[in-house]
């Protein structure tokens, strides 16, 4: 991403941006191409974000149909039904993520996310997958891991008022500036299954709640065969018991997963829209970094709950 220099229109429409982060950061994110699997009012914030970046490509997957909840969150989908008719939700994200910057190629890819061979995601930079399920992330997970280059990936849940980013650079090399120095340094990360396979009695004892939440709905919707947001308020004495039964498997003290936290995320499965803006502004500044090699990047789960206001970020590799 380092080969070609910004063209002149380039350099003009990011001019504040190369003042920040410098040319040589800008030109690798003009060159990045970035595949963004699953369309949510979150990602639809993202996606606006990185855009307005000045990003070299983003590529949209998403076979689902326009939704009223889709509406609520989604800011990206027109609100006349005459725009609407006859497309789908991501040709419609394309349509409203081209005016923000003409400069950026957005497309829409049609397809099975799964069956998607290596080959598929050998052509981004950036993977980012919502709402799929825990199968699914393991899976395109393994699939960039297993790549001759370097795939960052990313995938981003928000349920309620709640959201979890989890970040996998693999081996990451950056700087920093600290004072008038600038530091060379360097990340390994664990992938997906990795992170979720360490044992929850090896976390520190003020571990993130809604990480272990997060782990039983996610292990719930495994095991009924439920798609992410098909969840309801008629499930949550299955889920308590599901959580009891993984504390003593994992010699956890049950308090470390309130029952009221898991009502707030088995009864109101959608968006909460005003998070939308802060999950998806995070995800884009990680985004970012990882691309242009600038800053501490997140390692390597964020979680935010609105109702304490917090952003609490966790290493789940056991690794420095």
């Amino acid at each position: 991403m380092d080969g070609e220099e910004l063209t002149e229109q380039e350099t003009a429409l990011y001019d504040r941006q190369i003042r920040v982060w410098g040319a040589g950061a800008q030109r690798r994110l003009s060159k990045a191409h970035i595949l963004v699997c699953g369309i949510t009012g979150t990602i639809a914030e993202f996606c606006k974000n990185i855009v307005l970046a000045g990003v070299g490509s983003l590529t949209l997957v998403d076979n689902r149909a326009v939704t009223e909840e889709a509406l609520s969150a989604n800011f990206l989908i027109p609100s006349d039904e005459n725009v609407c008719a006859g497309k789908t939700l991501t040709e419609l994200c394309r349509d409203s993520l081209k005016d923000f910057n003409p400069m950026v190629r957005v497309s829409v890819e049609k397809g099975d996310l799964s069956s998607f061979g290596a080959e598929f995601y050998s052509k981004f930079d950036v993977v980012v997958v919502s709402c799929c399920s825990f199968t699914t992330k393991k899976l395109i997970n393994e699939k960039c891991r297993k790549l001759s280059k370097r795939v960052a990936f990313y995938t981003v849940d928000c349920r309620d008022s709640c959201g979890e980013i989890f970040v996998d650079l693999q081996h990451h090399k950056y700087s920093k500036q600290k004072r008038e120095e600038t530091i060379e340094c360097e990340l390994h990360y664990p992938s997906f299954e990795e992170s979720i396979s360490v044992p929850w009695k090896a976390l520190p004892r003020k571990f993130s709640k809604l990480y272990f939440a997060m782990r039983v709905i996610e292990r719930f919707e495994e095991v009924e065969q439920r798609k992410p947001g098909e969840l309801s308020i008629a499930d949550l004495p299955a889920v308590v018991k599901l959580k009891k039964e993984l504390c003593e498997a994992q010699s956890l003290n049950e308090s470390h997963i309130p029952n009221v936290l898991l009502e707030r995320l088995v009864t109101d499965t959608r968006e909460f829209p005003p998070v939308c803006p802060i999950i998806g502004g995070i995800l884009g500044q990680e985004v970012i970094k990882a691309i242009s090699g600038k800053g501490d990047p997140l390692k390597n789960f964020f979680f935010f709950d609105a109702m304490d206001g917090k952003g609490i970020i966790e290493d789940v590799s056991g690794k420095p």
